[in-house]
């Protein structure tokens, strides 16, 4: 009789936890559910030593949860074949907060002379450091640092 109840718990306890942001595959096992972001963030030191990236300007930058949306700006035809990465360093500050840098990269081969903006954006869940709960994020070439908590 007890191990029934204990039995009835747990499995109503894992139909709970299906249905709070997470989800369960066909046997019943938790499967973290996936972002809402347009990409993943990439960290590499490498790609990041070696990312360069087209001309662009970058006209606003916000987290929000766990994405971080950037809104740049790009000369060309419309911006349909534009590519995107935003890439980690590896590297972690030993201050309080810690610190990472990153670089945005947009690919654009369009050559046309039209100017258009674009949001997109990133998860930062790569990113979380064990034990803390939040992470300044130093982008290449936007004018101020943002504070991701978690």
């Amino acid at each position: 009789m007890m191990f029934r109840r204990f039995k009835m718990i747990m499995f109503s306890l894992v139909i709970l936890l299906c249905f709070t942001n997470m989800t369960c595959d066909s046997d019943g096992e938790i499967i973290e559910e996936a972002t809402s972001c347009d990409f993943k963030t990439i960290v590499d030191r490498t790609v990041f030593h070696d990312l360069e990236s087209d001309n662009f300007n970058f006209v606003d930058a916000q987290i929000t949860g766990d994405c971080l949306s950037i809104t740049f700006g790009a000369s060309g035809c419309n911006g349909e074949s534009w590519a995107f990465k935003l890439v980690d360093s590896e590297a972690v500050t030993k201050s309080i907060p810690g610190q990472r840098s990153l670089k945005f990269q947009l690919e654009n081969k369009e050559l046309c002379e039209a100017y258009f903006e674009k949001t997109v954006s990133f998860d930062l869940t790569p990113l979380q450091l064990p034990g803390d709960h939040e992470v300044l994020l130093n982008i290449q070439g936007l004018s101020k640092s943002l504070s991701y908590k978690y």
